[in-house]
């Protein structure tokens, strides 16, 4: 290499003074490389990928509309004839315009679409551009051109102009969002609501600072709480909305933004075929809306699934949003909200640029009409020196003349361009003038002038105006479609099915999924921890493996649950130093994998004398027996694990004995020594806890249930699994107490009546829904509730006269607890025209867990008649009193009430 060098060194000095010259301009590649790579890179950020921050387009996408608009006369054009039209402007061949149109078209704003324009939500492809046609929608019209305020540049081949961006008065580039990869960087824009849009712009135009989250054409879940105003580093969570139509059906309506039915269907398939979610089959049935349908296999909870196709299908997502825009001429990374204040600012600017260029317009109309005016009414065409002018500049210097006295009236100097467009006038239109029209029209410039100029003046209001006239003319169907809430992390292993069988060898010390032939233990999946103890004192977690070695002499195996503070072990120990007895009670709530902890102190020769697992915290009693001693006199003695605190788990524990146990026998059963499981209801995440978050619902064990009532009347009840989902429409949720009494309000579908009832509800199987008030459709629930003595203002219209009049009234006089299958008592013959719950809500989570709920004294005081015999009700003409369902009049036109006529 060095000899190289040097014949090269000594080369160009033998080299001419012209040949070193023609050396030294030469550019080395490496140079030619960095210069043609920053040349491309930049040509595709500003001319491809990335949309203007003033009209929000990519510059094919403002091609493409510039085209339509050049084409637009009302009618539809095939899109084939609009593609061949934009390659005027556009240099990259028909396809990518092509893609580019039918994505601008399925987007459902700025054009209006005939013919098979392919379907986002399914994943449709559109028909050939030959087929489909497209034009310019009125909205489009309205805000995106304006040839006075459009800035133009010549095309890459010079033979025609295009726009540099277009004047678009509203912010598109939110609206319809955006993506793209450029070379160095990329770009990611979420769409935004048409209507918050306009709101937000209104409070930037107020002064106030916007606040932006997206919305999605496909609907469905978003969690924006770490959207970060769409800045790079953010991060949306959408998720699919999956209802429950039955307890072995899922029905997704709505999916996430970024996927379709086809790619959605697919995962499922595809978890289901590996074993993380169990179904029977699904079904495709969208049509219009969005509807598949996930059929679930026997004995699966549907709870547990809807977790599980959001943990391993594509009914849940991650967005990460990079907001990139080109602002003047470079790439800029910016908030949502930054681009929105821009946006509206420059719509201000437009708008200003609008009214500037019509005041001009209108100045100039009654500025030629005041001259036309004085140039007819003065007889100036008849004056014998404009007659006898020879030429036009002989013409410009006699009408100066004659104009002078007349200079103060115009509001700019008249120019040569003036008098030509004066005397071009046919003699005919100045014959036939009409003075009195021309004042007339001038009168009306003139107001129009002053509009223009308040405008002008107040130039933030008339902005303000302009999108409110937007938001009132296009903002009808545009409300919100995705559902913003927080979602609640589903953690896999939680979810995932046990898609595998977990085996033993104690002796051996193996276990794993894959060892058919040794103990079974239980199922599993392939992502569960597994946790074992041996007889030495030691236990470890492991990851589910086919087969792995955590050590001989297992003496319990089971799959482990982080967090588990329920699974409480109880254990006696000796000590390998001492030989001293220990016993203890403790969980394991979170370890190393695979790292090896002791139950004993650790010593040599340590052994677990006796072990439990307990999943509820049972507490046994065993019996002790000792190796007889000379110091000994009881050699036996029972042991309640009751009596022993549960502690960490490197607790040393109490001591059982200090000489050899013989052996320890299992005596009998304890019940629990935990507390009542203590549940909270999160109404952001709509889902129980047990971290204090949101309503506490009260202290739940075995067989407890939480009672939920649903907006349309119907109740269901549950158990307090922190899986369980609820319903969209629940209006209340608390602990089920069977004994308590509760007041409903409701209203008879066909009658129109209201009605009222007190009832206990029933102990129904858990998931089976029914409903407690009128089967008839349109039936109402106006209120619930569980205070002992409720009592509501009622308005009432009364008489012919209909005067409203207000009154108080205690439920309780009205009707005694009923079963909750009964109508109830009509609550007034009169019109209601509101409802009023006056008393307050019992707090049924202070009640202790084994307290029945005594009846209240009015309970005590009331016999088997709904209504006290004492109330009576005076009707003057029962032929005028509506009856209801429980009314009937006797032979002698009498009402028999029996029992269920209200107060009122």
């Amino acid at each position: 290499m060095s000899d190289e060098t040097n014949y090269n060194d000594d080369h160009e000095e033998a080299l001419s003074p012209q040949e070193n010259e023609q050396t030294s301009n030469t550019i080395p590649l490496s140079g030619l490389y960095e210069n043609w790579f920053l040349d491309y890179a930049s040509y595709v950020i500003l001319d491809r990928a990335v949309p203007h921050i003033n009209d929000g387009f990519k510059p094919v996408q403002r091609r493409i509309l510039h085209s339509l608009k050049e084409m637009d006369d009302g009618r539809y054009n095939k899109a084939a004839n609009v593609i061949g039209n934009t390659m005027k402007y556009h240099p990259h061949g028909d396809a990518s315009i092509g893609d580019a149109m039918v994505q601008l078209g399925q987007k459902n704003l700025l054009i209006d679409c005939q013919g098979n324009w392919g379907d986002p939500i399914t994943g449709d492809s559109a028909a050939a551009p030959r087929y489909i046609e497209g034009r310019l929608s009125k909205f489009a019209l309205d805000v995106v051109f304006n040839p006075e305020t459009t800035e133009w540049q010549f095309s890459y081949d010079g033979r025609n102009r295009e726009p540099v961006t277009l004047p678009v008065k509203f912010p598109l580039l939110l609206a319809q969002g955006a993506e793209g990869i450029a070379v160095g960087l990329a770009t990611k824009i979420m769409p935004h609501n048409f209507i918050e849009l306009i709101d937000e712009s209104i409070k930037v135009l107020q002064g106030e600072r916007p606040y932006l989250l997206p919305d999605f054409p496909t609907g469905g879940m978003a969690d924006c709480s770490a959207y970060n105003e769409g800045q790079r580093g953010g991060k949306i969570r959408v998720r699919a909305k999956i209802e429950e139509r039955d307890k072995k059906t899922l029905a997704i309506t709505e999916i996430p933004f970024g996927t379709t039915t086809g790619g959605l269907i697919e995962s499922v398939v595809t978890a289901n075929d590996k074993g993380k979610i169990k179904i029977k089959k699904i079904e495709d049935n969208t049509a219009e809306n969005v509807e598949i349908i996930v059929h679930l296999a026997p004995g699966i909870s549907p709870d547990v699934t809807i977790d599980a196709l959001y943990a391993f299908t594509a009914c849940e997502s991650s967005i990460s949003p990079n907001t990139c825009v080109i602002k003047n001429e470079k790439p800029y990374f910016m908030s949502v909200n930054d681009i929105l204040i821009e946006n509206t600012k420059n719509t201000k600017d437009l708008l200003k640029q609008e009214l500037e260029i019509k005041l001009h317009d209108l100045q100039e109309k009654i500025f030629f009409s005041t001259l036309l005016k004085i140039f007819i009414q003065q007889g100036m065409y008849k004056h014998p020196d404009y007659e006898n002018s020879g030429d036009f500049n002989t013409v410009v210097g006699v009408l100066d003349t004659l104009f002078e006295p007349f200079f103060p009236q115009f509001y700019r100097t008249i120019l040569p361009e003036d008098y030509k467009k004066l005397i071009d006038k046919p003699m005919s239109s100045i014959t036939r003038f009409d003075v009195k029209k021309a004042d007339e029209q001038m009168a009306a410039l003139e107001e129009d002038i002053k509009t223009v100029k308040k405008h002008l003046r107040q130039l933030t209001e008339y902005a303000i105006a302009w999108y409110t006239r937007l938001k009132e003319k296009y903002g009808q169907g545009r409300e919100r479609k995705t559902e913003l809430r927080a979602f609640d992390k589903v953690e896999a292993s939680q979810v995932a099915l046990a898609n595998a069988k977990l085996y033993v060898n104690r002796e051996e010390g193996f276990i794993g999924s894959s060892m058919k032939k040794d103990e079974f233990v239980s199922d599993c999946s392939d992502i569960d921890d597994i946790i074992v103890f041996r007889g030495d004192g030691k236990y470890v977690v492991t990851k589910i493996q086919d087969k792995v070695f955590v050590g001989k002499d297992i003496i319990h195996v089971a799959v482990f649950k982080k967090g588990d503070e329920r699974t409480i072990y109880n254990v006696v120990y000796k000590e390998g130093g001492t030989g001293t007895s220990y016993i203890k009670r403790f969980s394991v709530v979170g370890v190393t994998r695979d790292k090896e902890y002791d139950v004993s102190k650790g010593s040599k020769a340590s052994k677990i004398l006796y072990f439990t697992a307990n999943p509820n915290g049972e507490a046994e009693i065993i019996n002790v027996q000792l190796k007889p001693h000379s110091k000994l006199r009881k050699l036996a003695f029972d042991m309640d694990f009751a009596e022993i605190a549960i502690k960490g788990r490197a607790s040393q524990g109490n001591i059982v004995s200090k000489y050899p146990v013989k052996k320890i026998a299992f005596k009998s059963a304890g019940v629990s020594t935990l507390a009542g499981r203590k549940i909270w209801y999160d109404e952001i995440l709509k889902r129980l806890n047990v971290d204090e978050r949101g309503k506490y619902l009260g202290e739940f064990d075995g067989d407890d249930k939480i009672l939920t009532v649903m907006a349309d009347g119907s109740y269901e009840l549950s158990n307090f699994d922190l899986s369980n989902h609820f319903d969209e429409k629940m209006i209340r949720i608390e602990k089920f107490y069977p004994q308590h009494v509760y007041t409903a309000v409701h209203q008879d579908g066909k009658s129109g009546t209201y009605y009222v009832k007190r009832f206990c509800f029933d102990e129904l199987p858990v998931g089976k829904r029914v409903t407690f008030i009128n089967d008839e459709p349109n039936s109402k629930l106006i209120l619930l509730t569980n205070a002992a003595e409720p009592v509501v203002k009622l308005d009432l219209r009364k008489g012919k006269s209909q005067t409203e009049e207000v009154i108080d009234q205690p439920l309780v006089e009205i009707i005694d607890v009923k079963g909750i299958k009964a109508q109830g008592n009509r609550l007034s013959f009169h019109t209601i025209q509101k409802i009023d719950l006056l008393t307050a809500e019992e707090d049924l989570t202070v009640l202790k867990e084994s307290e029945e709920i005594p009846p209240t004294e009015s309970d005590r005081q009331h016999d088997s008649r709904d209504v006290k015999s004492d109330l009576t009700l005076e009707i003057t003409n029962p032929d005028d009193v509506e009856l209801g369902d429980n009314l009937k009049k006797d032979d002698n036109g009498s009402i028999d009430d029996n029992g269920q006529i209200g107060l009122f």
